[in-house]
């Protein structure tokens, strides 16, 4: 695979000094996201060292510029970017006409992220082209490590806004379901805007610590009932605002049988989603409460209890995380020794162990539960 090079003028390259694998690469990793192309350049947790910058980055950047790329490549000019809905940017899917297609309207071009979000080549190698990159950047201050400032790139922001979208207020619970990199975000950001108490639900011991490490209450779903625990924690009347985390890849289960069948649908092409989460969420979520999604669903998810969303007066936030409208608020917690993303690391190898850490990230060995890879 060649370097990359300048190919617009709003162009830069940097040297890659971190990537990240992230959970939403594994989606790829099991085929179930599409357009994917063979020698395609997978990553969107990137940070390194501006090496060269087009001539219409008008002084934004300059060789040796140390930055963080967030995930979602943005115009930083268009309405939706205006409002700060960076990740719905109107103008860097450059195949617009696909996502138009499944979406019904465009959404922001995205780094390895397949040709359906404009096929740009993503982080985990050693040089990458930045389009926009007066605009798609973010500026590291010296004082930051790179562990400190690279999940800054897409999971720290992502948990943060999805506990933003809680609105959280101080007695409420906030649950926590699944407690991977971006689980364990959003438990420390629920905390951090002043949540009651955060309870945190997963099956992975590792990540239950976690998770308990940072102040939640955890649930193990293998070993004790998930609704039963919950009412037990809030008298009864269930969690006032609800997080999922997981997504449409839910683990599937003999004691959970919806997620069996929803396996089943997926194998056939019956259904693209494994909701079973989801399901779970509306059904424990007070009434009146919030459900704030950041996990990602793909297509169509079956069986979602619409009745009990409807008749609960549930609202439901979502979306790709608008990764800058974040950036000076958690680069500020971050710098007042707040909060210290790089805990969620455990392994830090180099770049050429990536294909192994992806499988060891997958099956969760060795208490894998973050990879920064080395260049």
């Amino acid at each position: 695979m060649s370097d990359p090079e300048i190919e617009h003028e709003r162009d830069a390259i940097i040297r890659v000094t971190s990537c990240a694998i992230c959970g939403s690469d594994l989606h790829l990793f099991h085929n179930y996201i599409p357009a994917m192309m063979p020698g395609d350049i997978m990553g969107h947790e990137t940070m390194g060292e501006v090496v060269e910058v087009g001539s219409g980055v008008n002084g934004k950047l300059k060789k040796g510029d140390r930055i963080v790329v967030p995930f979602t490549i943005i115009c930083g000019e268009c309405e939706q970017c205006r409002r700060g809905n960076f990740s719905v940017c109107e103008t860097t899917n450059r195949n617009r006409h696909l996502a138009e297609k499944v979406f019904g309207h465009t959404t922001a071009g995205l780094f390895g992220y397949t040709h359906l979000t404009g096929g740009y080549p993503g982080g985990q190698a050693d040089y990458l082209r930045v389009p926009f990159a007066d605009a798609t950047h973010i500026k590291v201050p010296d004082s930051l490590t790179d562990e400190q400032a690279l999940f800054l790139s897409d999971i720290f922001p992502t948990g943060w806004q999805a506990a933003a979208q809680c609105d959280i207020e101080p007695d409420d619970t906030v649950a926590v379901w699944g407690c991977g990199p971006v689980g364990q975000m959003a438990i420390r950001s629920a905390i951090l805007l002043g949540a009651k108490q955060v309870i945190a639900i997963d099956r992975i011991p590792e990540r239950l610590a976690m998770a308990e490490a940072g102040g939640a209450i955890t649930i193990n779903f293998d070993s004790e009932s998930v609704v039963g625990r919950l009412n037990e924690l809030t008298d009864n009347k269930g969690p006032e605002k609800c997080i999922d985390c997981v997504g449409f890849e839910s683990h599937v289960s003999m004691a959970q049988p919806d997620s069996v069948l929803d396996r089943a649908k997926q194998m056939f092409m019956l259904e693209n989603d494994r909701p079973h989460a989801l399901r779970e969420i509306i059904y424990a979520c007070r009434p009146g409460g919030i459900v704030s999604i950041p996990g990602v669903y793909s297509g169509f998810s079956d069986m979602v209890p619409m009745g009990a969303l409807m008749n609960k007066g549930l609202t439901i936030r979502t979306g790709q995380t608008h990764v800058n409208r974040w950036t000076d608020e958690l680069v500020r917690r971050i710098e007042d020794g707040q909060i210290d993303p790089s805990f969620v690391i455990t392994h830090t190898v180099p770049l050429a162990q990536g294909p192994e850490m992806y499988r060891a990230f997958r099956d969760k060995q060795d208490s894998c539960v973050k990879v920064v890879l080395k260049p």
